[in-house]
């Protein structure tokens, strides 16, 4: 008689996730690179910075060609993968500075790096939102939030090599420490068995307390990009993370002009960003388990839109950074909360392989965000006018989000519809 394997924690299958997303999220930990770099080989700021840019883009297109290989090989063997590429990506930049060769610090760095950015990103998602139907929002926001903070945790790690054991030495150690935790945390991974539910959710389902919640549908990634419903989705992720990724890439000199912040001011309060990025992740995706996630995003894009049209008017440095901090939690947020939606609208089918093409949103959104903000301050020596771009943007999206509401509204009746013509009329 075969063995039956014994039922995985849930709540330890979180901690996997969490355990890859802080490894890959050391990515944005990038900029602490940026100046030994410099210094030691003369390179220009926008050459090394391109290494950055060029990982970000290859997260947004692996995540949407690797997310069919994450369906049909399972998340263990798609973390394996993602642990090598990341693993190697990293440590062999190492190889890249003894040989002092930008390219190669983009091939390693840059494209293995990012590919495995993206497939670790995908990968312990889709299981997550399996394990966890009572509570959605919740669990991808644990692990995205890892992704968040991952910076604060790995940035003064990083600081600390380049001066005990130099630049080299340090993406090696800092690549072995990323493979090996993010191969052990994907040795845990695994759907749960079919029709599985948690216990307490369970027996409130079975004494009438609690309901299943049924998703819209249950489509392929390939009938999913098909539909509206796909782009509605694409668009307002695209537009949130254009207007955080802009407020970011400015944040310090808008701090100096518009609040009077000093420079250590400012780069204090881009510090603490990082925070309520990582804080808005786990906070808005677990709050959208209780009002649902299509007012969620008609929430941050709401928000949104008053804080990019106040921050002109803002003279005073507490109220301008509170705003400042809304709209990066906004923004952390978007991120955390979309696979959960993406469950909602398409099911748990092919949530990997949707989600993956769903994220080629971000790469576009990192190009798009940051050029426009530095093209609009140099044309309009202001931030003003970009400001008011995105706010204008901004409503777009609200607007988006509101016929994605009356999209699912549309679809729930015709299928109840449908329903009330298949069953039999009793005489």
């Amino acid at each position: 008689m075969e063995k039956r394997e014994k039922l995985k924690n849930r709540w330890l299958i979180a901690a996997s996730a969490v355990g890859i997303h802080i490894s890959i999220g050391s990515v944005y930990a990038w900029s602490v690179y940026t100046k030994p770099l410099i210094q030691k080989f003369g390179w220009e700021l926008a050459e090394t910075q391109f290494t950055f840019s060029l990982a970000i883009f290859f997260l947004g297109v692996s995540a949407a060609f690797l997310g069919h290989y994450l369906e049909k090989k399972g998340p263990r063997r798609s973390g394996l993968l993602a642990a090598i590429f990341f693993g190697v990506g990293i440590a062999g930049s190492g190889i890249a500075i003894y040989l002092e060769s930008i390219y190669l610090l983009y091939l390693f760095y840059g494209i293995f790096g990012g590919i495995g950015l993206g497939l670790g990103y995908i990968t312990p998602v889709s299981t997550l939102v399996k394990w966890f139907p009572d509570k959605r929002g919740l669990a991808t926001g644990l692990a995205i939030m890892g992704f968040g903070f991952a910076a604060l945790i790995s940035s003064p790690v990083i600081v600390y090599l380049i001066d005990a054991v130099g630049i080299a030495n340090t993406f090696f150690i800092m690549g072995s420490i990323y493979f090996v935790l993010i191969f052990a945390s994907s040795l845990y991974l695994a759907p749960p068995p079919k029709g599985w539910m948690p216990e307490g959710f369970k027996e409130g389902v079975k004494a009438g307390k609690s309901a299943v919640k049924k998703d819209l549908s249950q489509l392929t990634a390939n009938e999913a990009v098909k539909t509206r419903r796909f782009w509605y989705l694409w668009l307002m992720l695209f537009i949130n993370i254009s207007c955080g990724i802009a407020i970011i890439s400015v944040a310090s000199p808008m701090a100096q002009e518009y609040a009077g912040m000093s420079v250590v001011a400012a780069a204090t309060m881009v510090g603490i960003m990082g925070l309520f990025n990582g804080v808005g992740r786990i906070g808005w995706a677990s709050f959208s388990d209780i009002i649902g996630r299509p007012m969620m995003y008609a929430m941050f894009f709401a928000i949104q839109i008053v804080a990019f049209f106040l921050l002109p008017t803002v003279g005073n440095a507490l109220l301008f950074q509170i705003l400042i901090f809304l709209i990066l939690s906004c923004y952390g947020g978007g991120f955390a909360t979309i696979p959960a939606y993406i469950g909602d609208v398409f099911g748990t089918k092919e949530l990997g392989a949707i989600h993956g093409y769903i994220l080629t949103a971000w790469a576009a959104a990192g190009m798009a965000g940051p050029l426009f903000a530095a093209w609009s301050r140099n044309m309009t020596s202001s931030y003003n006018g970009t400001l008011y771009f995105f706010a204008g943007l901004l409503a777009v999206a609200f607007l988006i989000s509101g016929l994605m509401w009356k999209e699912m509204k549309r679809i729930r009746k015709a299928e109840l519809e449908t329903k009330e013509q298949e069953s039999p009329v009793l005489t």
